[in-house]
């Protein structure tokens, strides 16, 4: 990493404003290239990491020559990118897509992850020699899917909800347990007892899941009930509430990966306030949490050291993509009943993306032998095999007859504050004794820029007809904007003395108005 020039003395000075504007220009720089790379990689059909993970490697010491070698800030970092990545694909991820593919989702999240990890890591010992912890490691880490790589290639292909559901919920659910499974092989001393280590499992998952499901109702709740000053404030809170989950699932020694991705979902289906604006900052954040990853992860990397690693990732990569990944496919959706076309395209839509290179980082921090070994071989693993199966993949859902009809997209409905709109609700109720009952809302006669929104009429609320006559009792809702704010609320209060000829025959002058 860059540190503050050295003074008389050979000690570090502190770093400067100087320093800062440098940092910067630097990033606003990357930013912009990547930026500018999505376009390349949407035409090419590539998953934008690739062109990411470029940058980062042009940038190193084999590119531009800087060093950078600190694998516990890239973990850090990567962990925290990843907390922002899983609450933006929770708030994108539709229930009603998602709830019908539970079933399948988690069989490959828990018994997939399983048959994966166990073929990968046996193709690993007996092709590759790896040691049994090695092979192990590698086989839990690339046993993770990234549904954003699936859909940045297939964005152009409406799928199957089912299918897309299918791989969304896996994406986000399978990170937890090969998290808790590559830190359980990293660390020092022997594995515990596979029965302890599925307990281990299934109680962080637990924990992750019930803090995760709270944290989403509560923020949900408070969102909805409390009005914030400013319409900004919306998406901080709701991306506040979802890294909340995530902490506090973790300080609870549950999943916390698994606790904001429910969270986040929880949210994104709660119809909050101003949720279009919620959304874009969030996919912006995602955005920057993918630059930022991949490009330390590319400069964490020193390409001339991947070339005895080449081969081993290869054949460790043919063993993932074309025995573990579809026996785990077939072993998980035979028996619910999943066309085999469906099963063929998810068998091949296994791309891996931040999770691996970021989990690969795990047995460098714990000392684990080999491990820069192991970094390399997951980092060409993944890079191989997302150019060989990102591209295809359009083709073989073509092929397999999987691209219907796009559904029409939704709608941008926000819930703006009044004051954004420059606008204003009155709330006007009809006492006893008021000459607006029995008038129609089209003889109010409100003025320009303003009109009746909803009337409240025995508990029961509906959209006004302008022949609807209204009520002693009625509560009405009434828009208006800056401009005509004063002269509505003065015809209403007319209305209210005079009736509906009022203005006409002087009924309800200025000072009745008033």
């Amino acid at each position: 990493m860059p540190r503050g020039p050295r003074g008389s003395q050979g000690r570090e000075r502190p770093l400067t404003v100087h320093h800062l504007n440098q940092i910067l220009l630097v990033c606003s720089l990357v930013l912009l290239v990547a930026v500018a790379a999505v376009r390349i990689s949407s035409r090419s059909g590539l998953p934008s990491l690739l062109v990411y993970l470029g940058i980062g490697i042009a940038m190193g010491q084999d590119g531009v020559g800087i060093h950078f070698a600190n694998a516990e800030l890239t973990q850090v970092i990567g962990y925290a990118a990843l907390v922002v990545i899983l609450a933006e694909g929770g708030l994108g991820t539709k229930w009603k897509e998602v709830k019908p593919a539970l079933p399948a989702a988690s069989a490959l999240a828990l018994v997939g992850v399983a048959v994966s990890v166990g073929i990968t890591a046996t193709a690993a010992h007996y092709l590759v020699d790896l040691e049994w912890r090695q092979a192990l490691i590698i086989g839990a880490v690339v046993s993770s899917t990234d549904a954003a790589a699936v859909f940045s290639v297939l964005r152009r292909i409406p799928l199957p909800s089912r299918v897309t559901g299918i791989l969304e919920a896996e994406s986000g659910f399978n990170d937890a347990p090969v998290v808790i499974l590559v830190v359980a092989f990293s660390t020092a001393g022997p594995v515990e007892h596979w029965y302890v280590l599925i307990g281990e499992i299934a109680l962080e998952l637990a924990i992750g899941a019930a803090i995760g499901l709270t944290v989403g109702l509560l923020g949900s709740w408070g969102l909805r009930h409390v009005a914030l000053p400013a319409s900004g404030l919306y998406p901080i809170a709701v991306m506040a509430i979802a890294v909340t989950a995530y902490a506090a699932g973790a300080l609870a020694h549950g999943s916390g990966f698994l606790g904001v991705y429910l969270a986040a979902m929880v949210m994104g289906n709660a119809k909050l306030p101003h949720w279009p604006a919620t959304r874009g900052f969030a996919e912006g954040l995602g955005w920057i949490a993918q630059i930022g990853m991949f490009v330390l992860l590319g400069l964490l990397v020193t390409p001339h050291e991947l070339g005895d690693d080449v081969w081993p990732a290869l054949v460790i990569g043919l063993a993932l993509t074309m025995v573990a990944r579809p026996l785990s496919v077939l072993v998980c959706l035979k028996p619910l009943r999943v066309p085999w076309q469906e099963q063929a395209l998810m068998s091949w839509a296994g791309l891996r993306g931040a999770v691996p290179i970021i989990l690969a980082t795990i047995p460098m921090v714990q000392g684990v032998d080999g491990s820069r070994r192991i970094f390399n071989i997951v980092f060409i693993l993944v890079v191989v095999y997302t150019l060989v199966q990102g591209p295809t993949l359009p083709w073989l859902a073509r092929t397999l007859r999987l691209g219907g009809d796009a559904e029409a997209a939704d709608l941008g409905v926000e819930s703006a504050p009044l004051e954004r709109l420059r606008g204003h609700l009155l709330s006007v109720t009809i006492p006893d004794g008021s000459k607006m009952h029995g008038v129609e809302v089209a003889e109010l006669r409100l003025p320009p820029g303003s009109g009746v929104t909803l009337v409240v009429r025995d508990g029961t609320s509906f959209v006004p007809l302008p022949t609807t006559v209204l009520r002693h009792g009625d509560e009405l809702l009434v828009v208006a904007t800056d401009p005509v704010r004063d002269a509505a609320e003065r015809r209403l209060r007319a209305v209210g003395h005079g009736g509906k000829l009022a203005g006409w025959l002087g009924a309800g002058g200025a000072g009745a108005e008033r």
